[in-house]
């Protein structure tokens, strides 16, 4: 039994940072061009190449997505564009276009070709021609229930690799090729600047009753019919291994690098305690499941991997997102009984925090005594990035978090 892949998402270098710490296998990023995810940061040349440094030093893989759907006047750029980043080591481009994948073959001859769930494959025999076409990774279409990638699994070369989304945001269009964005706002989702119009809250207003709303559903307040709920399989561990699945791919390039470092610590530790104990009766232990609540999400659920969802469509009926923990600080050090910690959102003396760091149960503790780096005895912290100590006998490494519950 192979142990799957966590794969991480990195929209920026604080995202990659928090992903390294906290127990990638491999991330995905994108560059400056040609990444169906505009509003990140993303990663420039230079920005780029020491990334790939950084995570290779780390025995990290780094796949850059190439995922967009060029135009014509697009096309001569990809040459040099590929060439670029096989020249800068990395371990795979993410593709969802043919043509793309033709240059890649062409062009970057060494790195791996990954072809991404836009190319919406649900069957063995899209996986196996795109195999036959050179690729070494398929992503799934996230329609497909796990007994469907199951059977995809038996039927392709055990040299083609699966990936699947496992956590995250869920598209409400088929693979992700939708025009509502595009429609309403001239922004192409399929170039990577969908503005999210599905989690907008919609009411009927007929032509010559300006102003008058009528409820889709029996909500007084609208509707939110589009608004897919979150996907969250941190409890199917052994399902999602059983079904052949190589890679564990977490959803959120745009999302903080709080996100990225809480998600990554979670499916780590379930992988790991899975792997210790791989048993089809085995139970996430609970912590970790309480670590997915931890960030900001809409309600979850498992997605189409159990069948498809007729009965409740599986729809978020909140336009926002639930959050219920916020970070308090970042530690940089501990020594001399003092935790020494740069303050993120306000705290004050007496409340009640606790620390993580990776791939260990969170420790809880009471912040009694606040000082500045003076010595100064502290009410609270109102003031960002605050350099500040906390009076305690407990060691956390630096870049662990610690967070007050709402």
């Amino acid at each position: 039994m192979l142990k799957p892949e966590i794969l991480s998402p990195a929209g920026d270098k604080e995202r990659l940072d928090a992903a390294l710490m906290f127990g990638a296998d491999a991330v995905y990023l994108g560059g400056d061009a040609f990444s169906m995810r505009a509003a990140p940061e993303n990663f420039g040349a230079q920005s780029l190449s020491e990334a790939v440094k950084k995570c290779h030093g780390k025995s990290v893989k780094v796949y850059l997505t190439v995922n967009t759907l060029p135009r014509n006047r697009e096309i001569e750029l990809l040459p040099a564009y590929l060439e670029q980043w096989d020249f800068a080591g990395v371990d795979g481009f993410i593709v969802a276009d043919i043509g793309v994948l033709s240059l890649c073959k062409k062009y970057a001859p060494r790195v791996p070709v990954h072809i991404s769930t836009q190319a919406g494959i649900v069957n063995y025999a899209s996986a196996n021609d795109f195999y036959n076409m050179g690729a070494s990774r398929i992503v799934t279409a996230r329609e497909l229930s796990l007994s469907e990638i199951a059977e995809i699994r038996a039927k392709v070369p055990k040299e083609l690799e699966i990936e699947c989304f496992v956590h995250g945001a869920m598209c409400v269009s088929f693979s992700c090729r939708c025009l509502l964005s595009n429609y309403l706002l001239n922004r192409d989702a399929n170039r990577g600047e969908c503005a999210q119009p599905c989690r907008w809250e919609y009411a009927i207003m007929e032509k010559n009753r300006e102003g008058m709303y009528f409820p889709i559903d029996d909500s007084e307040n609208g509707t939110y019919i589009l608004n897919s709920k979150d996907m969250c399989m941190i409890e199917h561990i052994p399902e999602l291994v059983s079904a052949g699945i190589n890679s564990f791919k977490i959803e959120g390039r745009a999302k903080s690098a709080y996100y990225a470092a809480v998600i990554t610590n979670a499916y780590r530790a379930a992988v790991d305690e899975y792997m210790q104990n791989p048993s089809p009766n085995f139970k996430t232990p609970q912590w970790i499941i309480d670590e997915c609540y931890k960030v900001s999400y809409r309600d979850y659920c498992t997605g189409f991997y159990f069948g498809a969802p007729n009965e409740n469509a599986q729809i978020s009926f909140e336009g926002g997102y639930i959050r219920r923990c916020d970070v308090a600080a970042v530690v940089t050090k501990c020594e001399n009984g003092y935790i020494f910690a740069e303050q993120r959102n306000k705290f004050c003396k007496g409340d009640v925090l606790d620390a993580l760091e990776p791939q260990k149960k969170p420790v809880f503790f009471k912040a009694d005594e606040i000082f500045d780096l003076d010595g100064n005895e502290l009410d609270s912290l109102p003031h960002p990035m605050m350099q500040f100590k906390i009076k305690s006998g407990l060691n956390f490494p630096a870049g662990a978090l610690l967070r007050k519950e709402k």
